[in-house]
């Protein structure tokens, strides 16, 4: 957590490799949360409800899928094919710092089977991207969809995507120089306690004290973000299909 909140994050060269070394690009790509492009085919795949979207339900098998060897992962900020670069340890990393309540992912479901999804850590106001899988068309990006309008709701102001892609490119991000994505980040972190990442003590202890400065700041973590926008869907009367909100929600600053 340390890490993150000084800009570098962990790659290894294969998934059985027991080594891990730190990253610190000289560019960075962040997506601007008022700025994911939604094109009006994936808008109308939101609104027709064609896939189930969760946030923590299989966090494990959404790592599995992210790292199991494939042509050029789709999204995944890190990945260019091959090999992959989430390597046993870190895998065990970060579902420990999911258990601690730091990593989140988001799933995307047809019909009960696992089809697309994403994971990443956040903390404060900032939400560090890490990778992302599609078995089927949209899938990842519906998932993007649900990441972002969520962290909008929760009032976080920074999405990391590490490496810039075309794939990240045609959806919104931008790249910028370290320097200009560390004065984000420490902006980003304002007001909070820099050791709150480092919590101890059980699960369901630790994430009530990582999450306690958040909430008093009127920060919400994905996961309160998530059922957040599931109440407003169910207040608007579209609990059957909160897909349309998160349509209009980010097709009115797309």
């Amino acid at each position: 957590m340390l890490a993150y909140r000084s800009g570098i994050f962990p790659m290894s060269d294969a998934r059985d490799d027991p080594e891990i070394f730190w990253i610190e690009p000289r560019l960075r790509a962040t997506l601007p949360l008022d700025g994911l492009r939604v094109s009006s085919s994936l808008a109308r795949t939101l609104k027709r409800g064609r896939f189930e979207v969760t946030c923590n339900r299989a966090f494990s098998q959404v790592m599995d899928e992210c790292a199991a060897p494939r042509q050029a992962r789709d999204g995944d900020a890190n990945d260019d094919g091959g090999d992959s670069w989430i390597s046993h340890r870190i895998q065990a990393s970060y579902e420990n710092l999911h258990f601690l309540g730091h990593a989140h992912s988001i799933e995307v479901w047809r019909e009960g089977e696992l089809v697309g999804g994403l994971y990443g850590v956040g903390f404060d106001r900032v939400f560090c991207g890490e990778s992302m899988f599609s078995r089927v068309s949209d899938s990842s990006k519906v998932a993007l969809c649900w990441l972002v309008a969520a962290l909008r709701r929760g009032g976080i102001t920074l999405l990391d995507c590490q490496f810039m892609t075309s794939h990240l490119a045609s959806l919104g991000a931008v790249e910028m120089p370290q320097k200009t994505y560390l004065a984000l980040l420490q902006a980003a972190q304002s007001g909070y306690c820099s050791t709150a990442g480092s919590s101890t003590g059980s699960g369901s202890a630790a994430v009530g004290e990582a999450l306690g400065d958040a909430a008093g700041a009127g920060v919400l973590s994905l996961p309160e973000a998530f059922e957040a926008l599931l109440g407003d869907a169910s207040s608007c009367g579209l609990a059957s299909s909160p897909g349309k909100l998160i349509a209009q929600l980010l097709t009115q600053t797309s």
